[in-house]
Order: C-alpha cells, then sequence, then structure tokens
C-alpha cells in the first residue's frame, strides 16, 4: 500500500503532467495543504521536495512553490517507450511479397488447423534463418511461437507453473516480469555487472535452494534493458553453475540480429538444459508475429501439451510470408536495411546525449541512461511533461528499489521517426541538463 507522500506525490504529478495545472501556478502552503488532506505536515514537505527533485516543481524562498515544467507539450506524443525495429518495409516490397504468394499458395495450410507445434515445412526455413544466425536448431525441437512473448510463456508455464521461482537480472525485460507476475511465477533479481548477470550472486541464491520449480531467464545479448552483453566466458560460467545446480536456463536471443563467433548462444554451450527463443518481430518487421521456442528434447513433450493449451496457432500467412521472403532474398536485405538505420539511430543518439548513455556492444534499438532511482523516476515524470514518453524505471525493475543498484531508463530509438526522435532526444538532453545544474547548486548550498 502506498504511503500518503507516495499518493500525493503521484495525485500532483499526474496534474501537471496531464495539464490541470498552468505552468507558474502556486500550489497550496505546506500547512494549509496539510491541514485540508488531514495528514502531517512533514509529509506534505517531503512530497513537495520529492516533486522538486523531479523537476516538476520549483520552490521560491518567501514566495512558496510553483508548478516549474519549463515547457508545454506540443503534438503527438513521441514513444521511446516501445521497442521495436525501425520501418524499413515500403508497399512496393510487401505488395510484391503478397503477389507471390497468391500465386504459389497451399490451400491446404489454410483450410485446416495446423500442428500443435507448426507445419514441418515453416519449422523447416525458421531453423534454417536461426542457424543463419547463428544458433543450430533442429526442426523437431523447434516450436512455432506467436512471437517471443508467446515462446516466453510457453517457456514459463512449462518449467515454473504452479508456484515456481524465476531468476532474472535485477533489470530486465518487462515483459517477463509482467508475464511472471500474472502466472504467479516468484521473481528472484540476481545482481548484475557490466556483462549482466553475475555468475558468483547466482550460485549463491542457488545454493540456498529456491522454493517450487525454479528457471533462469537471460538476454545474455544486447540485454534488455541495460544493452550489456555476455562475453563467452560469462555464459559459459553461467552454464556451469547452472549445470551444478541442475537449473534450466530460458534465453531470449531476439536482440542477436548478426552472429558474432565470440557470443555464441547460450543453447549451443547447453542445449540440453536452454530453451531458445527467437523470433522475426525484432529482425524482420514487428508486424510478423512469428516466433520460434527451441526445446531440449526432453522437455519436448511437456512443451507441446503447454503450446496445446494456450490455444494460440501461429498465423499461416504469417508463415508464408516468412518462406517467400526467406526464398526471395528479401528476409536479408531487410535485415541489413533495419541494422544500417539502427546504427544511424545509435550514432544519432549517441551524438545528442554523449557519455549520459551506455555504448553497446551490439546495434540494437535500445539505449540505457544509467540513473539512480530518484533522477530515473524524476526523467520519466518530466519527459512525459514533454510529450515524450521513456520506459518507466518501475517496469524494468525486478526487484524492490531499494535494493537495486543499476537503476537507469530504457530509452526505444526505433519506432518514431528520425524527425520526432531527434526532437525527444534534445528534449531528454534539456531535462538531464537542468538535473545536473540543480545538483550542483544543491552541492554548492551544502559547502
Amino acid at each position: 500500500m502506498k504511503s500518503p507522500c507516495d499518493r500525493l506525490v503521484a495525485a500532483l504529478s499526474q496534474d501537471i503532467i496531464a495539464g490541470r495545472l498552468d505552468i507558474g501556478a502556486r500550489l497550496p502552503a505546506h500547512r494549509d495543504l496539510a491541514w485540508r488532506l488531514g495528514i502531517g505536515l512533514g509529509t506534505v514537505t517531503k512530497a513537495y521536495g520529492i516533486l522538486e527533485r523531479r523537476g516538476l516543481v520549483r520552490s521560491v524562498k518567501g514566495r512558496g512553490t510553483f508548478v516549474a515544467v519549463a515547457e508545454a507539450r506540443k503534438g503527438p506524443v513521441i514513444d521511446l517507450s516501445r521497442n521495436a525495429p525501425p520501418a524499413v518495409i515500403s508497399e512496393r516490397l510487401l505488395s510484391r511479397s503478397l503477389t507471390a504468394i497468391a500465386r504459389r499458395v497451399d490451400a491446404d495450410v489454410f483450410n485446416a488447423y495446423p500442428p500443435v507445434t507448426g507445419h514441418v515445412r515453416f519449422r523447416n526455413e525458421l531453423a534454417r534463418w536461426f542457424r543463419r544466425h547463428g544458433m543450430e536448431a533442429d526442426p523437431e525441437c523447434l516450436l512455432l511461437t506467436n512471437g517471443a512473448q508467446h515462446a516466453l510463456s510457453v517457456s514459463l508455464s512449462t518449467l515454473c507453473v504452479p508456484g515456481g521461482t524465476l531468476l532474472v537480472e535485477e533489470q530486465t525485460y518487462p515483459g517477463a516480469i509482467s508475464l511472471a507476475r500474472h502466472l504467479g511465477v516468484r521473481l528472484v533479481a540476481i545482481a548484475m555487472d557490466g556483462e549482466g548477470m553475475r555468475p558468483d550472486v547466482l550460485q549463491r541464491v542457488l545454493a540456498r535452494g529456491e522454493r517450487g520449480r525454479t528457471a533462469v531467464y537471460l538476454t545474455p545479448t544486447m540485454q534488455n534493458p541495460t544493452t550489456s552483453s555476455m562475453s563467452r566466458a560469462r555464459r559459459e560460467a553461467i552454464v556451469g553453475v547452472c549445470r551444478e545446480a541442475d537449473v534450466v536456463i530460458i534465453e531470449d536471443d531476439v536482440y542477436a540480429l548478426a552472429p558474432k563467433s565470440d557470443y555464441p548462444p547460450i543453447a549451443s554451450l547447453a542445449p540440453e538444459r536452454v530453451f531458445y527463443i527467437n523470433s522475426l518481430s525484432k529482425t524482420l518487421n514487428p508486424a510478423l508475429r512469428l516466433g520460434g521456442l527451441v526445446v531440449p528434447r526432453a522437455w519436448l513433450d511437456r512443451a507441446e501439451a503447454t503450446m496445446h493449451a494456450s490455444g494460440l496457432m501461429v498465423s499461416p500467412l504469417s508463415c508464408s510470408v516468412m518462406e517467400q521472403w526467406l526464398l526471395d532474398g528479401s528476409a536479408d536485405a531487410i535485415s541489413a536495411a533495419i541494422q544500417e538505420e539502427a546504427g544511424r539511430r545509435r550514432s544519432l543518439a549517441m551524438d545528442v546525449l554523449g557519455g549520459a548513455v551506455v555504448r553497446p556492444i551490439h546495434v540494437g534499438y535500445h539505449l540505457w541512461l544509467p540513473l539512480d532511482q530518484s533522477d530515473a523516476e524524476a526523467l520519466d515524470a518530466a519527459a512525459k511533461a514533454l510529450g515524450v514518453l521513456v520506459t518507466p524505471p518501475s517496469s524494468t525493475t525486478a526487484g524492490p528499489s531499494t535494493e537495486i543498484a543499476h537503476a537507469g531508463i530504457r530509452l526505444c530509438i526505433g519506432a518514431p521517426s528520425g524527425p520526432d526522435l531527434e526532437r525527444a532526444l534534445s528534449g531528454i538532453k534539456a531535462i538531464l541538463e537542468r538535473m545536473a545544474a540543480r545538483s550542483r547548486s544543491e552541492l554548492r548550498a551544502l559547502r
């Protein structure tokens, strides 16, 4: 349950961001608001202090506290919270692809329910695509899914439900957090360093014995949200710890856009204990909801049963598009164009924000802006006031915020148009500069 201070901060933040309080409007005096709300004077003082640190209000000695957002929102919201690849597919390419599919369409594929794991021809094609990206996948152990999120749901339901535990990095993919909570899976946050999950901490946690069925969830390449990538040595160390504890790993590899021999899939190091997830949504097109889950043979029957229970079937049209793009070379051209555009966007972000963001080893669609938890929350609130949505820091935090060492903001740079992205990054830069100036002022005041 939120404290009175938290509720007051939330209410005033919403009013300021929604424009219900005008810029420059004077807030009620501390004592007056405390009396009206029936709360302590100290609670109001603390709440106003939090709002000021977030850049939403400013206090003027002898005059009071005022709404301080310097810029009003103009135009539509720019969304840097949605992690999607840049749009590179033209209407001409799409029309050509659909025309080619129509010429050789197989009506049998559309006239019956597909097998639970997907049609063999499409599994073979996706396995071929995985192999070109560094993952040797046996089509017999490859389940076609409705994107990576469906594959993750099947993995968690197979390995951890009911009443199980999922070990994740302290900053992790928001979809994994929400899915685990929805399924009633207990989350345990494992400390991170510059390469992601620390194997020594993982070993200590596993040694104490987690209750219920336990699995480890990782994004070892271009980690979401921190953009860290595990070296081969780190991947081998994680495998060693999990082998010793006899724990299965769920490897989310959707951000490995191009294979690199120094960063092999963990599944290639321990195929007997890794559920490997990848999809076409990040590598080719977000509307192509087609993913793959490679399962160790010993788990195949249980995973198939979970797939059947999910009631979701892969669209035959999506499978046909995948097949056509792989046959005519469009998949390679699209992937190359996406990576080129992603590289340009990363360069733009690095030029605007400089050393404020981490420079990742791999090219992807998100960047990590390290901040302490309070500053991350302040930037989130101030960006909303400018009409820029960033990933809320609470959505990527797997454990209690007071115990998280690596806090920050994820910036998704793939989906917005080029001009919108530049405007959003410039706005975030201005917020960071104001926060830095305020910190310097507070530091001088302490001297």
